[in-house]
């Protein structure tokens, strides 16, 4: 603690703090003292009250002062305490009011703060533990009244109330960093905010008094934007206090739709009274194989009284469109049993065990409705082969489930499993083995029969000509699947009814069948006459080749119409499916493929050849190259095949590609003969191509004979 020591005697040396409140505590002494001496002897007894106080006495020896007087004495307590004025003095007569108080109040020791009572009441009289008489500083303080002085004795720490002192002084206010902070929410709870009015603000503000309406209106439209301002926030925090609420019962409501907290979804079967096997066309030998299904399903004991059992599971195998989900469902309905559909995708979910869960209740409604048929589709996407991976632990839990219904220890008597896929060697083979999935069933595209099956099947079902031959698309259809050609037969009517006609013709059948293979017309491209003029010739180069080569297939249609990326086509129909193809065949189709390269270089000029003929090229090349390495048709290299060229010596892959040359300018040269050979029939072709822009068959045979054709 900082205080500063003024020397009095040379011997002695105290604080200046303690000095100053001594010398009024010894002024007050010194006047008593001599008030006495002029006293009568019998009101020179201390009262009893006197007698029994416990204040040291203290005189001017003790201080090391005994050399002063009174009067020396009064003018050093007015130097050093210039505030005690007369007043002051004079008010010492009437009752004595303490105006001080201690921001911290204690007892003497530690022993009485912590038990109550001093400790020489135990028998602890050491002066450590217990001070009972007071030291000569506090009896000092104690005889200060007036002086703005805080004193703070050692204790425990207590909170009082701020009051205004008798002098007019306040109580100075602790500094925030000694106060916590949850205690001045209690000391200031009470303390009301002193309102400011408006005449107070104007008064502050030194408003003149012609601006002080000005200045009203002013703070008026303020407050009034200030209110609706926070009207508007309010109403935008309940808008969006709404908002949340709504989207957090969404939330509890999408919740409560999972498994794990509204239980397990319900599944419900579907009747297919309606569909049967009538309905499925173009897939007789899958029809074939489940029809002893269908046969077990009806009659169970049929098969049970022979010790026989029918497989557990059937897998349908086959490319996308093939009828793949109409067969299953007309397994159902040629039985007349419940039908339960799922998809492999219903099973994953985000959360852990929810499509194992799915698993158990299909097949516990299924067997609780025996006999029925559960149809899973999409198969791989539930039945891939498991993998062990550290970011999908849980991953095999669904496809685990699966397994154990199908062949675990409970049976599933009367339950047909049928599974449909699109990729059979992605499906794990514990799910393939005998006992679970231990039929498959190839369900693949339908031949030129099938095709005019499912065509007539779709035509039935639109107003159509009744001339026409489904055959005829259909031999123009190789590689459509069932679901491809009931596309085809759709855009046909819609074709149909733009054009504004009555019925379905051929016409629009070839248009849908071209538009599916090749694309739209493109009936708005800007061709000149010079390049319609090359591609009348090169579309005829190909015609005239493929009329006249003998194993060429037959041809259908030539158009210069562009379509897709071509600017023209030629389409050819077999007579029927290929299975497989000869070596006459193979080379009659390199001869069409260079026909209209070879037509440009004739007519045109070897210097006005064009690029269309690169993916004619491109097909020629193909059918040389698998002659040569595949199919062993090259007598140089012999019956070998060379499936990797890249494997193979130097020596050899020379010899593929020299082979592979000869074979395509062989083809070129035959060609090339053959269009010199039949120059008008040529002409007379790209004319009418010119003219007409789409020949079909019979159109193009009257031009090669010379006939005239019907004006359209």
């Amino acid at each position: 603690m900082f205080s500063l020591s003024t020397t009095v005697q040379p011997q002695v040396t105290v604080p200046l703090s303690h000095l100053i409140n001594a010398l009024h505590s010894l002024k007050s002494s010194v006047g008593s003292s001599s008030n006495a001496i002029a006293k009568p002897p019998h009101k020179q007894h201390a009262s009893e009250q006197d007698l029994h106080s416990n204040e040291p006495t203290w005189s001017l020896r003790d201080l090391g002062l005994s050399d002063l007087g009174l009067r020396q004495l009064d003018e050093l307590v007015s130097g050093v305490l210039p505030r005690l004025s007369q007043q002051g003095v004079s008010s010492s007569s009437s009752p004595r009011q303490k105006a001080w108080r201690t921001s911290h109040l204690s007892s003497q020791s530690f022993f009485h703060n912590k038990h109550g009572f001093f400790g020489g009441k135990i028998g602890i009289d050491s002066p450590v533990f217990c001070r009972q008489i007071p030291s000569p500083l506090q009896t000092v303080f104690t005889e200060l009244h007036y002086w703005p002085v805080w004193v703070q004795s050692r204790g425990f720490k207590t909170l009082r109330k701020n009051k205004r002192l008798q002098a007019g002084f306040e109580r100075p206010m602790e500094p925030d960093g000694f106060t916590p902070s949850f205690m001045k929410g209690l000391l200031t709870r009470d303390k009301g905010m002193e309102v400011e009015t408006l005449d107070k603000l104007l008064k502050s503000k030194n408003i003149p008094d012609g601006q002080q309406d000005s200045f009203k209106t002013g703070f008026a439209e303020g407050f009034l934007k200030s209110q609706a301002l926070t009207q508007r926030k309010q109403d935008s925090l309940r808008r969006t206090r709404f908002i949340l609420l709504v989207l957090l019962l969404v939330g509890l409501y999408g919740l409560s739709k999972t498994p794990f907290l509204s239980g397990l979804d319900s599944v419900d079967p579907v009747q297919m009274k309606n569909v049967t096997f009538e309905h499925v066309k173009g897939v007789e030998e899958a029809k074939n194989e489940l029809q002893e299904v269908v046969e077990f399903l009806r009659s169970p004991e049929k098969f049970t009284v022979l010790g026989g059992r029918l497989p557990k599971g059937i897998l349908l195998v086959g490319p996308p469109g093939t009828g793949k989900t109409l067969l299953a469902r007309a397994v159902a309905g040629e039985a007349d049993v419940p039908f339960y559909y799922a998809t492999g995708s219903e099973f994953d979910e985000m959360f852990v065990g929810v499509g194992a869960s799915r698993i158990r209740n299909l097949f516990r409604e299924a067997k609780a409705n025996a006999p029925c048929v559960i149809f899973i589709d999409e198969l791989d996407s539930v039945g891939g082969k498991r993998i062990e991976s550290p970011m999908h632990p849980y991953s095999r839990q669904t496809i685990n489930q699966l397994l154990a219904e199908m062949d675990g220890f409970k049976p599933n008597e009367g339950v047909i499993i049928i599974g449909a896929t699109n990729f059979p060697e992605a499906l794990d083979n514990a799910l393939i083995r005998p006992g679970r999935f231990d039929m498959q069933v190839t369900v693949s595209k339908p031949d030129v029969k099938g095709r005019t099956e499912i065509l007539n099947w779709y035509l039935r079902k639109i107003k159509v000509d009744p001339d026409i031959e489904a055959g005829i698309i259909a031999r123009g259809t190789v590689g459509f699947s069932g679901a491809d050609l009931e596309n085809l037969v759709n855009q046909a009517a819609l074709k149909a009814a733009v054009d504004g006609k009555n019925m379905v013709t051929l016409k629009e059948l070839e248009f849908a069948k071209d538009k599916i293979l090749m694309g739209p017309e493109r009936r708005s491209v800007d061709i000149d006459k010079k390049n319609k003029e090359i591609t009348a010739y090169h579309e005829s180069g190909h015609a005239i080749v493929a009329y006249y080569t003998k194993d060429a297939m037959p041809i259908n249609k030539a158009t210069i119409m562009p379509r897709g990326s071509s600017l023209g086509h030629v389409s050819m129909l077999p007579e029927d499916d290929r299975w497989s193809e000869t070596r006459a065949q193979l080379l009659a189709q390199m001869d069409v493929s260079m026909g209209g390269r070879v037509a440009e270089e004739i007519i045109f000029g070897n210097e006005f050849i064009t690029t269309g003929a690169s993916s004619d090229f491109d097909a020629a090349t193909k059918i040389a190259r698998m002659m040569v390495t595949r199919f062993g048709m090259c007598e140089r290299l012999g019956v070998m095949t060379y499936a990797d060229q890249t494997k193979q010596s130097p020596e050899t892959q020379a010899a593929i590609e020299h082979e592979v040359r000869i074979l395509l300018k062989d083809s070129y040269e035959r060609a090339r003969a053959l269009l010199k050979s039949h120059a008008k029939e040529h002409k007379n072709l790209a004319t009418a191509l010119l003219q007409y822009e789409t020949l079909d068959a019979k159109e193009i045979k009257m031009v090669l004979e010379g006939k005239a054709l019907e004006i359209r």
